[in-house]
């Protein structure tokens, strides 16, 4: 086999360029899961765990299962959609790339529906939220997946955080395509800074242990101590250069996790894949990497916005149902039609430094759209970012049977920003009044 190079590296993210007709829409959401009677998370193994559920949504859907061994790690269907497990139990949905948001609404309605009938004769439930409102890291159950084990070894070396994030974290993602290299370079340097405004938006997760965290998005505080060398914002994106090349030296920088060989995680954790690429990977001296060793590495990057054959918004903490629509029609307004694409990059402009956006990012996670980037009003740019998506949607005039555009979809989230009340200080309202600050009211009332 020839050996890889970094023009074979180059010519992977070319290949994910694709003519504006067979651009889609890809989302994806974490759920966690738990036991309604007690409310705690859900474990593997055991009665009503979460490998009983992924057997019994296999055989009463007619979803194939993914093994690790022998045990059941994942499903997938014949549309391209997967089910997977996160370490601390939390179900994704990876949903099929569709032409259209009220697709992706349906998906994601057939979805939960699919989920909550299985769970319910198993005694358990789900919640969107961003982090995990009441359990502690030592409550968490881990998941059976050798890739998870190498990970929680090697974060408590760079970060503080970094096993909250993998036990007590959810979000909600949509994956973009791009047309060539100057149209990827536009959409990352956009979402990449509008990112936190998303966040902002999006906030859910005021939450920890039952407390008030004292961000609005726990689950982005989480991300500002998880691994420096593999999160956050890259100022690369920024540079007058960037592209293709300077996006691939990016990635060969971040350290690897892994090798994948014969069904099992080796744990190569801190390395450098472009020793690998020479030979020199320590265990592995004289062999060489595999597209799928690629395709594996790309995986473990961890930005606010990751390019692989596609964009992906990393962002947003998860959410009930609406929201999950809300939040691939924000993104599709903003990219998928021309003249909102050059009005969001125009709108973006102002904030495309690392610096600023890293402040802004902490200002997101603990103020939402209270918060500031460069001294500009976050709550003010989210205003100017759904008027550009919704006109963006209108031009799109994509149409469901009764005749309404995908409009729709971003009615949630004018709510919030018309309001100045995201999801996180609507539970917050609740906990300090209705719920006589009792946190298990949360899973009683916000359940899916």
């Amino acid at each position: 086999m020839p050996r890889l190079k970094k023009e074979d590296l180059l010519k992977w993210f070319e290949a994910g360029a694709k003519p504006r007709e067979k651009w889609k829409i890809g989302t994806e959401h974490e759920k966690f899961v738990f036991h309604t009677e007690t409310f705690e998370r859900v474990g593997y193994s055991g009665k009503s765990g979460i490998s009983e559920l992924l057997n019994k949504l296999a055989q009463e859907n007619n979803w194939e299962k993914i093994l690790e061994n022998k045990n059941t790690i994942a499903l997938k269907d014949d549309t391209g959609a997967s089910i997977s497990l996160e370490p601390g139990g939390q179900l994704e949905l990876s949903g099929t790339p569709l032409e259209n948001l009220h697709q992706t609404c349906k998906e994601t309605g057939s979805h939960l529906n699919m989920m909550k009938k299985a769970m319910k004769d198993l005694g358990l439930s789900m919640i969107g939220l961003g982090y995990d409102p009441k359990w502690s890291r030592s409550n968490q159950k881990w998941m059976p997946k050798g890739r998870y084990e190498i990970m929680r070894n090697h974060m408590p070396k760079v970060g503080k955080l970094g096993l909250d994030m993998m036990l007590r974290t959810c979000t909600i993602q949509v994956n973009l395509d791009y047309l060539n290299e100057k149209d990827m370079v536009q959409k990352f340097q956009t979402s990449l800074a509008l990112q936190s405004i998303a966040t902002a938006i999006f906030a859910n997760s005021p939450f920890i242990e039952g407390k008030q965290s004292g961000y609005l998005s726990s689950r982005a505080m989480v991300w500002t101590d998880t691994d420096p060398y593999r999160t956050g914002v890259p100022q690369i994106v920024f540079d007058h250069d960037f592209g293709y090349d300077k996006w691939l030296d990016y990635v060969l920088e971040v350290p690897m996790y892994f090798v994948y060989r014969e069904g099992k995680y080796i744990d190569v954790a801190g390395s450098s894949f472009l020793d690998f690429m020479n030979g020199n990977l320590r265990g592995f001296e004289g062999q060489y990497p595999t597209i799928k060793d690629w395709e594996d590495h790309i995986t473990v990057p961890f930005p606010e916005v990751r390019l692989k054959q596609y964009l992906e918004m990393r962002g947003a903490d998860g959410g009930p149902w609406n929201i999950i629509c809300a939040l691939p029609a924000l993104w599709v307004g903003l990219l998928y039609d021309p003249q909102s694409q050059k009005e969001a990059y125009d709108l973006a402009k102002p904030f495309m430094n690392s610096k600023i956006l890293e402040e802004g990012r902490v200002s997101a996670a603990k103020f939402a759209l209270g918060g500031f980037i460069n001294n500009i009003s976050i709550h003010d740019i989210a205003l100017q970012m759904l008027k550009i998506s919704s006109d963006g949607l209108k031009r799109r005039n994509n149409l469901d049977s009764r005749g309404i555009d995908e409009r729709q979809f971003l009615d949630p989230l004018f709510n919030i920003v018309n309001n100045k009340k995201t999801g996180a200080e609507t539970l917050l309202e609740k906990y300090s009044k209705s719920w006589n600050q009792k946190i298990d009211n949360i899973f009683v009332e916000d359940a899916f």
